[in-house]
């Protein structure tokens, strides 16, 4: 599982010229699942980045959470993440979780971080997605669970 967290200002997905999702302070959170992913791995990601420290404190210094201070998330599934670039110029993405247990695992992930966040917005699994945000920072971490969970 793979988790692409940036810090936004503000952040929205829009499907068929409609805004799906959209938060001001918080985390847009591109995520990738594979076939191999479990409730078990999602449960140490979305506790890993719910918790993830990056946001200031009065002295400047990045030691405030989501909670902290009461952001949101806007959470987005994104096969692409688990592009094959090694062979030719084409990605294959046979990594990628099948779309069944893709969408199952994320609807639980989501439901994980409406347990831990106030706000949690979503953009529309397998939709044509239109994704923009504000960088705070800019602020970018990637979240591997073959580092995480190891």
């Amino acid at each position: 599982m793979k988790f692409v967290i940036q810090r936004v200002s503000e952040a929205s997905v829009t499907v068929d010229h409609q805004i799906v999702g959209a938060i001001n302070s918080g985390f847009l959170v591109l995520i990738g699942i594979s076939n191999e992913d479990t409730r078990a791995v999602a449960d140490k990601m979305v506790s890993k980045m719910t918790q993830l420290r990056i946001f200031e404190d009065q002295d400047g210094k990045t030691n405030l959470s989501l909670n902290d201070v009461s952001g949101s998330l806007l959470l987005i599934s994104q096969f692409t993440l688990y592009a094959d670039c090694k062979k030719g110029n084409r990605p294959s993405f046979i990594k990628a979780g099948k779309p069944d247990h893709a969408n199952e695992l994320f609807e639980y992930i989501v439901s994980e971080c409406h347990n831990k966040i106030k706000t949690v917005e979503t953009g529309i699994f397998a939709a044509d997605m239109k994704v923009s945000m504000i960088n705070d920072g800019p602020f970018t971490i990637v979240l591997d669970s073959d580092e995480i969970c190891s």
